[in-house]
This record gives C-alpha cells, structure tokens and sequence, in this order.
C-alpha cells in the first residue's frame, strides 16, 4: 500500500488538532506536541498557519477555540468536521431530487457531499446550478448532469462566487429545489451565514426556488453568524442528525417546517 504524502500527512494532523482544541476548550504546545510526537516547533508552525486560516485562535502557550461565530474555516476544515454526519446528511438529500428537475446547490461542505450522492445515481437529465467551485467539479464529469456555475468573485475562503455578478444571473433563473447549507440556526433569528455577500446570495436562492431545503448538522443549532440570511419559515424542509437538540427540532416543527432526521 502506498503511503500518504507528506501534505496529507500535515493535513490530517492540523485537522486533528482543531477538532482536539475545540473538545478540550483549549490545548498546550507541549501537549500537542507529545501527542503527535513531534517537535514543539512543529506544532508552533501549526498553530501559526490554523491561526492564519481562522480554524483556531493562538493564545500563550497553545491555542483556544475561535469565537462563536466569527470563525469561517477553510474548505478542507469544514469537509474533513463531522464528515460521516455530512455524509447521511447528502445521501438523504439527493433522496428527494427527481429526475429532469433544476436543483440549486449552495456552496458548502455538505452540499459537496449531495454532490457527490447525486452522482452515484442514474439520471436522464439533471440540471444543477451552483457557486461552489468544488461542487461543480464533482458533477462535471456526469454527462446527463448540466452544470450552471453563477459568476460573480471568488472567495478564496470558501472556494465559492458571490457578488453582483451571482446575484445577476441568478435573478433570471428559476428553480424546483435549492439545497441550502447555512452556519449557524437559531429560532426567531433565522438562518445565518458568516459573509454579507454570500448570506444576500442566498436571500436570492431563496427566492428563485419553489422548496427550499437546509442541510446542516447539529452543532449548526443555536450558533449565530454575522450575516442573516432568512428567518426560519423560508425553509420548507430541514435534514439533520437524530442528535440534534430536541427543543430547536420542535422549534422548527411549530415555525412549518418538515424535519429529516438522520
């Protein structure tokens, strides 16, 4: 068997440490370092570069989780986080597309795994649009999937486009189905989302789309982001897991909306 390289080797590892800073509430270089056994100046440079990408936040001596909401990790964080959820989460989704509809999939680490659900079925025709660069590169391979990319500016952040040039060729769009994934779902709040132009993007999806269905794990309850993008009764149908906190599952029951517990 061949071994993995040494970037996936790192990756893994800074993966393991965000997910162990966010359990613990805090972690030590020292600790951190025994751990994985390896150097503390190894693990200086992690937390370094998990800092400059906003997964963690550096403190004296170690690291402490990033304030609710205002973190917005990289792509290859939000995939790798509770991605077995992610994934039951897809599978049940893509259950409800039907052949020869228009779907819009948001930008998003469990929107990529709809994507790649979507992709082990059979279809006739499917049109998917999206602002997700990686969501648009699972699908491209399937022929009797058509791929709409919105335009508008990249963000770097989260591999997706947004902006007036989105919003624009959306506006003249329609569709069946929008699966939305969000950041964060708080009841007489709404649904929220860390970046202004991206929560506007979706107000938008929102509008053009005739069921719209959030997609998003437990730990999304109760957390608020900067950006709001739609009170709770925008969503016709909410898929999570069977762990999610019964008062906000109830909540959303009373406010209409249709739970899928997974």
């Amino acid at each position: 068997m061949t071994s993995p390289s040494p970037r996936l080797l790192v990756e893994e590892r800074r993966r393991l440490i965000v997910e162990l800073v966010q359990r613990q509430g805090r972690a030590t270089v020292e600790e951190l370092a025994a751990r994985f056994h390896i150097s503390p100046v190894t693990i200086r440079s992690d937390l370094e570069a998990l800092t400059r990408n906003a997964a963690i936040m550096r403190s004296h001596g170690g690291a402490v989780p990033m304030p609710p909401g205002t973190a917005d990790a990289p792509p290859s964080f939000k995939e790798a986080h509770r991605n077995a959820q992610k994934r039951r989460i897809g599978h049940a989704a893509a259950k409800l597309v039907e052949d020869g509809e228009t779907i819009i999939l948001d930008s998003g680490s469990t929107t990529i795994e709809i994507a790649r659900a979507l992709r082990q079925r059979k279809w006739n025709e499917l049109t998917v649009v999206t602002n997700g660069l990686q969501i648009a590169l699972e699908l491209s391979a399937v022929p009797s999937i058509r791929v709409m990319m919105l335009g508008g500016l990249l963000r770097s952040s989260s591999h997706s486009l947004a902006g007036p040039g989105a919003e624009h060729t959306l506006s003249q769009l329609s569709a069946d189905r929008l699966f939305l994934g969000v950041d964060g779902i708080i009841p007489g709040i709404g649904v929220t989302t860390h970046d202004p132009q991206e929560a506007s993007l979706n107000a938008l999806m929102i509008r053009v789309s005739r069921k719209v269905v959030g997609v998003f794990d437990a730990s999304k309850f109760g957390q608020r982001s900067l950006s709001v993008i739609a009170p709770i009764t925008a969503l016709n149908v909410a898929i999570t897991e069977k762990i999610a906190n019964a008062e906000y599952v109830q909540a959303l029951m009373d406010s209409g909306v249709r739970m899928v517990l997974v």
